[in-house]
């Protein structure tokens, strides 16, 4: 499965996230962020390229709609609502990456 994860600037939570699912189960997993000084911005091809999409924010949502919308059709968006309150490998920000991603897919311990 490929897994994308979307923040704002690609430096906390996304990055996070890629760091701690990916190769976990299999799992390829990227992440972007929406904004323009983004470490990694977003483009049709990591949509394209993704299985299913988790975004951090409901702007994150509107953003991907507005500038991907005909490429999302066939996509599995999903809004975790974590707040950019966390530095990059916050155990905290882990835990709730975790415990909110579980719902979608198997999770490392």
């Amino acid at each position: 499965m490929k897994i994308l994860f979307i923040c704002s600037r690609n430096k906390w939570r996304s990055l996070t996230a890629e760091k701690v699912f990916d190769g976990y189960n299999g799992y390829e997993v990227r992440s972007a962020g929406t904004e323009d000084s983004a470490r990694i911005k977003v483009t049709e091809g990591h949509i394209g390229w993704s299985d299913l999409i988790f975004v951090m924010e409901k702007k994150h949502s509107r953003r991907l709609k507005m500038k991907f919308s005909d490429r999302l059709a066939d996509k599995t968006l999903v809004c975790l609502d974590i707040p950019d309150d966390y530095g990059f490998m916050d155990e905290e920000l882990i835990e709730i990456l975790k415990a909110r991603v579980s719902e979608y897919i198997e999770v490392p311990e």
